[in-house]
């Protein structure tokens, strides 16, 4: 089996950038549009705005820059942001070389932050993004000033039998209805008219996927993240115990500022004053 990520065939390639620019068409123009070349392949990067404290946001798994559409606005206002498309994954970044553990994968994101001179980032994470900023706090903090964690899985909590139990045969049969009640199901509400989640579903059907397994980390690596964190979890996501994960993560990073916002799903960034707070623990953590 080959270890780099790609298209399924031509056909499904076309159909999924039909669907991502359908998706990026819901974000803003962005200032600047970067292919940041570093070991592992090229990793696409859209920057909104031009000065201030660069924050940089990752995206869960297969969501690519379009799922930040409704939060870039407000974070660009006096900031930086730099939204990616996760190497690896579908979107337009470009895997390239194969990643053989999961601190090649944080090494791929230092480069990229090498490559664009950034320092100091406040790196946010959706999702499986949060995975990743905690990832990158494990084994390559040396350019961050903070971690933010929006219902982050597999940090502090494992996935739950329920997504597993449904997910998998919703994923083998592969078909628009079930998808539907599934997403509707883990976000709180039917969302997959919406082109960021129809994106998601493309990603899925037409990409095969080469990384390394995202596993929980241990006590003792989430206990050695010095950097400043934050983390919101939704009281009503169903892709964890929430409480349970809110609990782990305070216990093991003592310094962590965590908040369970009651009515959110797993998809924090839904509804409007889920949205402002996020918006409001992002800049209040930068400054």
């Amino acid at each position: 089996m080959r270890k780099i990520g790609g298209f399924k065939n031509p056909a499904a390639e076309k159909h999924y950038f039909a669907a991502y620019d359908r998706a990026m068409a819901e974000c803003p123009e962005p200032d600047a549009v970067f292919d940041v070349e570093t070991h592992h392949g090229t990793t696409r990067v859209y920057r909104y705005g031009n000065d201030g404290t660069p924050i940089v946001l990752l995206p869960g798994l297969m969501a690519t820059s379009a799922c930040f559409a409704t939060l870039i606005p407000a974070l660009a206002e006096r900031h930086s942001v730099y939204a990616i498309d996760t190497l690896g994954e579908a979107g337009r970044s470009v895997h390239k070389a194969p990643f053989k553990d999961i601190r090649d994968r944080a090494s791929a994101l230092n480069d990229l932050f090498e490559n664009l001179g950034l320092t100091d980032v406040h790196l946010v994470g959706g999702s499986t993004g949060g995975w990743h900023a905690v990832n990158q706090a494990i084994h390559a903090p040396g350019r961050l000033a903070s971690i933010g964690l929006l219902d982050a899985t597999t940090v502090s909590a494992p996935f739950s039998r329920r997504v597993s139990w449904y997910g998998l045969p919703v994923a083998m049969l592969d078909n628009d209805r079930l998808w539907r009640r599934f997403v509707a199901w883990t976000a709180g509400e039917d969302v997959l008219d919406q082109p960021a989640a129809r994106l998601i579903l493309a990603g899925i059907r037409c990409y095969r996927a080469r990384v390394p397994f995202q596993v929980r980390p241990s006590d003792a690596a989430l206990r050695s993240i010095e950097v400043p964190t934050f983390a919101l979890f939704g009281g009503r996501s169903v892709v964890h115990d929430p409480v349970s994960a809110a609990t782990r993560l305070e216990s093991l990073i003592p310094h962590a500022d965590v908040e369970i916002l009651p009515d959110a799903g797993h998809y924090l960034y839904l509804r409007p004053p889920d949205r402002d707070r996020i918006i409001e623990r992002v800049l209040g953590r930068v400054g």
